[in-house]
C-alpha cells in the first residue's frame, strides 16, 4: 500500500502546485485578450480555483467511481466553508464588503437545496445531473453579467489589485496555462488512483475517501489563496473564492460527474450524514457572512466554532470506519 500513499501525497502536491499556475496563466491570458478585471477574477479565477475538484471528479467518473466524486464534491464544500474560513478568518477576521458576494450568498443556499431535493430518492440521473450544468451555465451568465455591472463594487479594486501582482507576458501566460493545466491531469489520476487504491486496501467506501482525503487535498489550493488573499487585506476575494468554488462543486463538478457516469444507487450517508453537514455549514455561511444590520462580518470565535464543526464531522466519519 506504499505506492498509492505515496501517489496520494505526490498527487496533492503537485496539486496543488499546477492549481495555482494553471490559474495565473488562466487569468494572464484573459487579461491580454481584454476581458474586464471583475470577470477574470469572478469567471476565469473562480473556475480554475475549483479546478481540482473538475478534474479529479472526471477522472473518479471515467474510472467508474461516482461515490468518489460526489463525495469529492460535498466533501470540499464542507472543507472550503469549515477548514478554510474557519483558518482564514482565525487569522485576520473576515469583512465582507461586495455586493455582489452578499448577492451570491443566497444562491450557494438555493443550490444547495438543490442538490438534496436531487439526491433525495437516492439515485442521479443523467438528466438531472444536465440540468445541473445547466443551472452553471445560467450561474456563469449571471456572474459576468454582474461582473460588468458592478463596477463600483469593492471587488474590483481587490480584484485589479492582485491581478496586477501576478501580471507576465502573453507567451509566458500561455506556457503556464498549458503547464498547469497538464499536471492537473498527471496529479489528479496519480491522486484518484491512490486514493481508489488505499479505500480498497483498507475496505473503506470511495465515499468516506471522497468525502476526506481528496476533498481535502482538492480544497487546500482555495485555502492557500484565501490565506495570502486576508494578509492582503482582500477580504472580498477570500470570501469570494469560497462561495463561487462551493457553487461551483454543486453545479459543474457533480453535474459532470452524474453525466458521465449516472449515479444509480447512491448511499443512504449521503442525505443521513454529509448533505446535512454540508447545508449547516453553508447556513452558517449565510448567517455569519451576508450582514444583515450592515456588512457582514466572521469573527474568531465564529472561525472556532466552524473549525470545531469541521473536526466533530471528520470524527463522526471516523467513527462510521470503525462501525463498518
Amino acid at each position: 500500500m506504499l505506492l498509492p500513499i505515496l501517489a496520494i501525497i505526490l498527487g496533492i502536491v503537485l496539486l496543488l502546485w499546477s492549481a495555482d499556475r494553471f490559474v495565473e496563466g488562466a487569468a494572464a491570458v484573459a487579461g491580454h485578450l481584454g476581458l474586464p478585471s471583475l470577470v477574470i477574477g469572478m469567471v476565469i479565477v473562480g473556475f480554475g480555483t475549483s479546478a481540482p475538484e473538475i478534474v479529479v471528479s472526471i477522472m473518479a467518473a471515467l474510472d467508474g467511481n461516482p461515490d468518489l466524486a460526489l463525495g469529492n464534491a460535498l466533501g470540499s464544500n464542507i472543507y472550503n466553508v469549515g477548514l478554510i474560513i474557519g483558518v482564514t478568518a482565525l487569522i485576520v477576521p473576515i469583512a465582507v464588503h461586495s455586493t455582489i458576494i452578499r448577492r451570491e450568498l443566497p444562491l450557494l443556499l438555493l443550490f444547495g437545496a438543490v442538490a438534496g431535493v436531487l439526491f433525495w430518492n437516492g439515485q442521479l440521473s443523467r438528466l438531472e445531473s444536465l440540468l445541473l450544468l445547466l443551472g452553471f451555465f445560467a450561474l456563469m451568465g449571471w456572474t459576468i453579467w454582474t461582473a460588468l455591472r458592478g463596477k463600483d463594487d469593492p471587488l474590483v479594486a481587490e480584484t485589479e489589485q492582485e491581478l496586477s501582482s501576478h501580471a507576465m507576458t502573453l507567451g509566458r501566460a500561455i506556457v503556464w496555462l498549458v503547464v498547469g493545466l497538464t499536471l492537473l491531469l498527471v496529479s489528479s489520476r496519480m491522486l484518484v488512483w491512490g486514493a481508489v487504491s488505499v479505500a480498497s486496501a483498507l475496505g473503506v467506501s470511495d465515499l468516506i475517501i471522497g468525502l476526506t482525503i481528496v476533498a481535502l487535498g482538492t480544497s487546500l489550493p482555495e485555502l492557500a489563496s484565501s490565506i495570502a488573499a486576508v494578509r492582503k487585506g482582500e477580504h472580498d476575494i477570500a470570501m469570494g473564492n469560497v462561495v463561487g468554488s462551493c457553487m461551483f462543486n454543486l453545479l459543474a463538478v457533480v453535474g459532470i460527474a452524474g453525466v458521465i457516469a449516472p449515479m444509480e444507487a447512491l448511499s443512504a450517508d449521503i442525505m443521513l450524514r454529509d448533505w446535512p453537514v454540508m447545508m449547516a455549514m453553508v447556513v452558517s455561511l449565510f448567517v455569519m457572512g451576508y450582514g444583515f444590520r450592515g456588512e457582514g462580518r466572521i469573527n474568531r470565535i465564529e472561525a472556532s466554532a466552524l473549525l470545531l464543526g469541521l473536526v466533530a464531522y471528520n470524527g463522526w466519519l471516523v467513527n462510521a470506519v470503525l462501525m463498518a
